[in-house]
């Protein structure tokens, strides 16, 4: 039964392991965060939680917690989108990792889209001076989809993100979760109204609807973007959180579909 017929709906934030190593690695992630996650981590179990709210496309990715794990999950991520035509897939880097720019040449030949970096797993700070060189290679050639935001240390806080911002116009970055988990409000502070996007992932849980509303409105709803973070929440209660929000329609749509169709060419 698919529980949402009237949107379409892009999902540009959702986790997968390969299927031997995802339920270890779905327990880390909730013992880090000290929440129960609801999926295993699979590509299957991932499909069927979209289909029940009828997702159309899915962003997919995983994060290389050391430097040695970097050509396999890209190649990991290549395999999935090559053969499920409803995904597109974001490459990982490392900071450790000795060619980068080779790297970045190899992920798009294997036709992954973007970068996504976690830097509280992958242990770096966002705005420390060795990162910089792969914001530089990436600037211009891939956008960047970042972990942001963290209630035990500040290496993803939003001013840190500003920085390299500053030093880095020409970066597309998607900043997750509202730019800033449980660090709204310096999200709002640092990031509010630059050239970034933003997802919905992992804050509409814990955000008032009127403040998200607010959010979402004051940093600009084309900047906005429909995230699941699968597999720590479920398909079906994500969307029931997002139609919550006091939100015509067309800002629906924008968010939940066209901004993503729009960046990614997938219209």
């Amino acid at each position: 039964m698919i529980l949402n017929k009237k949107y379409k709906i892009f999902d540009i934030h959702t986790h997968i392991f390969p299927d031997n190593i995802a339920k270890k690695a779905v327990e880390s992630i909730g013992r880090y965060y000290n929440i129960d996650m609801w999926e295993n981590g699979t590509v299957d179990a991932l499909l069927e939680s979209g289909r029940q709210i009828g997702v159309d496309r899915y962003l997919v990715h995983s994060s290389a917690t050391h430097s040695g794990q970097v050509k396999a999950i890209n190649d990991y991520i290549a395999g999935v989108i090559n053969s499920h035509s409803n995904m597109i897939g974001f490459g990982t880097l490392h900071l450790d990792f000795e060619d980068v720019e080779a790297e970045i040449e190899r992920i798009i030949s294997l036709g992954l889209r973007g970068i996504k970096l976690h830097p509280e797993f992958q242990h770096f700070v966002i705005d420390e001076p060795a990162m910089m060189p792969i914001y530089k290679a990436i600037e211009g050639k891939l956008p960047l989809l970042i972990h942001m935001g963290d209630q035990n240390q500040d290496s993803s806080s939003p001013i840190r993100l500003a920085r390299v911002l500053d030093k880095f116009p020409g970066l597309v970055v998607i900043a997750a979760h509202f730019g800033g988990y449980r660090m709204w409000e310096d999200s709002r502070k640092y990031l509010f109204g630059s050239n970034i996007f933003m997802d919905t992932s992992s804050s509409l849980p814990f955000l008032e609807p009127a403040v998200a509303v607010d959010m979402i409105r004051s940093h600009g709803i084309e900047k906005f973007m429909f995230g699941s973070d699968y597999p720590m929440w479920r398909h079906s209660d994500e969307l029931d959180r997002f139609l919550k929000l006091d939100l015509s329609e067309a800002e629906r749509e924008a968010i939940l579909y066209n901004n993503a169709a729009n960046l990614f060419g997938e219209a």
